[in-house]
Order: C-alpha cells, then structure tokens, then sequence
C-alpha cells in the first residue's frame, strides 16, 4: 500500500496541484504510518500535503499533539473532520476530554497554530443531519471557527452539488466549496461508500458496470468516461477547482486532468486551468 502511495505521489506531482490531502490513522502504529507518509511527502517531492486530523478516540491533549508535530515538521494545511466511529460502533460519541465537533478542532487549531484549514461538507447532508439546513448551519459553525476551504463529499449528481453551493451562498457562505469527485474503480466498493456516506448513487450507473466485474481494464475505460463527462460538466458550470479522491490510484486522476487541459510543466494563466487538489 505504501509503495501504491509513492507511485500515485509521483505520477500526480508533474501536475503541481495546490495541495494533495493524506488521511489520518489515529492509533499507534497506523497515526506512525501517517506521520511518516507526510513528512516523506515534504522531504521528497514538490507537493503540498494537508494532513487530515479528525476528533475520534483521541483527548483535546492528543490532537494538539499530534498538530504541533505537524506545524514542527512544515506542514501549514489542516483537513480538519470530526472523523467517522470506529469500527463495530455505529454512532458518534464524543471523546470525554476530546474535541467534540470539527468546528471545535478548527477552533483549537487556529488557535495553535496559524494553519490554514480545509474542511468537510456534504451537498446531500451528512448522515447525522437532521436536513440540509443543519448541514450548512454545521458548515457555517466551521467557517466561523476559522476554516478556510470546504470539500465536499464525493457525489455523481452535479445538480446536487451546484443547488447546495447555491443555498451555501444565500446562507451567507463564502469560502470556496470544492466538490469532492471519486472516479469509480469498484462499483460495488463504491456503492458501499456511497451508502455510509449518504451520497445518492444514480440508477443510470448501474448498468454501465454490469457484468465488469472480471474485467478491470473494461471497468476503467467505462469509469474514465463516466468521470470525464461529470467533470466536464461542472466546468461548464464554472467550477475550475476539483477535490480527487484517488484511493492511491492516480491513473486516473491524472487521465483526468488531462481532459480537463491540465498539463504537467506549462506555465500559462492559471485562472484558465483547473486545480486538482
């Protein structure tokens, strides 16, 4: 897996994105892990890492910690997550003497530290939201703590997303609000993502990764076509940043990229091209 992460590093770095995201283990040796996957990102490579922390199991005490190393290390971006429950438990609790929320730990690490920080926001409301008025009510709590940027949850329906940034605004929202894009490697697994996460799968999907199971190069082919259209839509919208969630797999990402105008060492108007992050 590690070796996975290298080669997506060096495939993605030619692009020179604004920052690539790592995720956060929070026990022993797998928060070791990350640290160490981090620091090689600053010590080897050109990119820009945003180390995420997140407010599960761990104590107010732990996270700054854990943040302070970070800032020592030279890291300046925060992806700021309340962090889902750990697994074989099925709703949140907050730590006892831990941050409570994400606004909390936005709230503690501004106050550390003069980090910039990105956080999470969902266009189809977080499991946990009562509506989608309690999801920018949340992300506005978030903003107001001293976040910067927000990132939303990977969806496949852009009016979704384009609607939510529409009510973010007139809700007084001002940030960027990145959408978040998955390119579909295993439509099973991403079904399964899809439902944890409450993101909505469109039944048109289904059929075009029937029977392609067994047949990864087919797969890829259907997903780079479904993902490039998704793109090239929002761009037409307007948007010219987008979030990619690799899952350590860049191929595509970067075929992506590609598609979108993105070339590796050409200096031109940035404001005419897209920033994968």
């Amino acid at each position: 897996m590690e070796a996975n992460l290298w080669h997506a590093v060096k495939r993605l770095e030619p692009l020179s994105p604004q920052f690539v995201s790592v995720t956060y283990g929070a026990g022993g040796s797998t928060r070791e892990r990350t640290h160490r996957t981090v620091k090689r990102i600053l010590d080897e490579s050109s990119l820009v890492p945003a180390a995420h922390l997140t407010c599960v199991d761990s104590s107010c005490d732990d996270v700054n910690e854990v943040a302070d190393q970070y800032w020592d290390m030279g890291v300046r971006h925060i992806v700021a997550l309340r962090g889902d429950p750990p697994a074989g438990v099925t709703r949140y609790t907050p730590h006892p003497t831990g941050y409570a929320w994400a606004s909390d730990l936005v709230a503690g690490l501004r106050a550390r530290h003069d980090f910039e920080v990105s956080v999470a926001t969902f266009p189809e409301g977080h499991p946990d939201s009562r509506s989608l008025d309690a999801e920018l009510d949340n992300l506005k709590r978030k903003i107001d703590a001293g976040a910067t940027r927000a990132i939303t949850q990977f969806f496949f329906d852009n009016w979704t997303y384009l609607r939510f940034v529409d009510r973010a605004r007139k809700a007084g929202i001002t940030v960027p609000i990145i959408p978040g894009l998955m390119p579909v490697t295993n439509f099973k697994t991403m079904t399964s993502f899809a439902a944890q996460a409450g993101a909505s799968v469109p039944r048109s999907m289904a059929p075009l990764f029937d029977g392609l199971d067994n047949d990864p190069e087919t797969r890829k082919l259907v997903a780079i076509t479904v993902a490039a259209e998704q793109c090239n839509q929002l761009a037409e919208a307007g948007v010219r940043e987008f979030h990619f969630y690799t899952l350590n797999r860049a191929d595509m990402t970067y075929a992506l990229c590609h598609i979108l105008g993105l070339r590796p060492n050409v200096t031109t108007d940035s404001s005419a091209l897209p920033s994968p992050q």
